[in-house]
């Protein structure tokens, strides 16, 4: 089963926007970016536009902290300057649609009833939802240890009562430990790391590296893994568009908190 992520997203787009009809004002999101920005860069901001569009959310950037501060949702791009990381830290736990802050990190991370899912995690439990994929005793392996996807996946994927194996490039060889898994996500950004002869029949595999590789864009799964899996996400089209959408959907529960107080 290979999963549409772009289709998955546009239904998540459309129910977000009609969630922000009901506010009368369109939520404001302010992505703050600084220096010049590269392709990649450009197309993910260019991507969120887009999202935030038929989100039924207002868009910009800025270079400006405290303008950033007046909008609904704080984003600071990344990759970015090491004073902009510094400023992660620094948004209020309320405008923090990204979950990136230490403070919005460590409500995700305990599990707290109110808090929002990281996108790529959101995006990550959309998928297993939708392949009706039970996540509870099953042996999972999160391939990376970054900020933006392994850290927060494995340790979501604790909290739903998985086995969880971080293996990292720095792991050495990690055949034995994805041949035993029943679901696996990647965030490594190293084209086609993972082949078919790695896994086990009827593996879920979910790709969320993105490289570039002869001018294309592609995941850390070479495509003929799909063979081997009962559940499959390719790249482009697959975690990247989801979690985008999973953005704004966190966009406006911020605002409909806000509006609830």
């Amino acid at each position: 089963m290979t999963i549409d992520g772009k289709k998955i997203a546009a239904d998540l787009l459309e129910e977000t926007r009609q969630r922000a009809l009901w506010f009368g004002r369109q939520p404001h999101v302010v992505a703050y970016v600084v220096g010049e920005s590269t392709p990649p860069t450009r197309s993910y901001l260019n991507s969120k536009k887009r999202s935030a569009e038929r989100a039924g959310c207002m868009f910009e950037e800025t270079d400006s902290w405290s303008h950033l501060l007046e909008g609904d949702a704080a984003l600071i791009q990344l990759p970015t300057t090491p004073e902009a990381m510094r400023m992660l830290d620094q948004l209020p736990l309320e405008k923090d649609a990204d979950v990136l802050s230490k403070a919005a990190r460590e409500k995700f991370e305990r599990g707290e009833g109110y808090a929002l899912l990281p996108p790529v995690v959101a995006a990550v439990k959309k998928i297993l939802d939708s392949g009706k994929v039970e996540v509870a005793r099953k042996n999972a392996v999160v391939i990376g240890a970054g900020f933006l996807v392994g850290a927060p996946v494995a340790a979501w994927l604790k909290q739903q009562g998985a086995e969880v194996t971080v293996v990292t490039l720095e792991s050495g060889d990690a055949t034995a430990a994805l041949r035993a898994a029943d679901i696996i996500v990647s965030g490594a950004g190293s084209p086609h790391l993972i082949k078919p002869e790695m896994l086990a029949e009827g593996v879920v595999l979910i790709d969320a590296g993105t490289s570039e590789s002869n001018g294309e864009i592609v995941g850390d799964a070479d495509p003929a893994c799909v063979a081997k899996c009962s559940l499959f996400t390719p790249v482009p089209g697959g975690v990247g568009p989801l979690a985008v959408a999973c953005l704004f959907e966190n966009v406006v529960t911020l605002v409909q908190r806000k509006l609830d107080k």
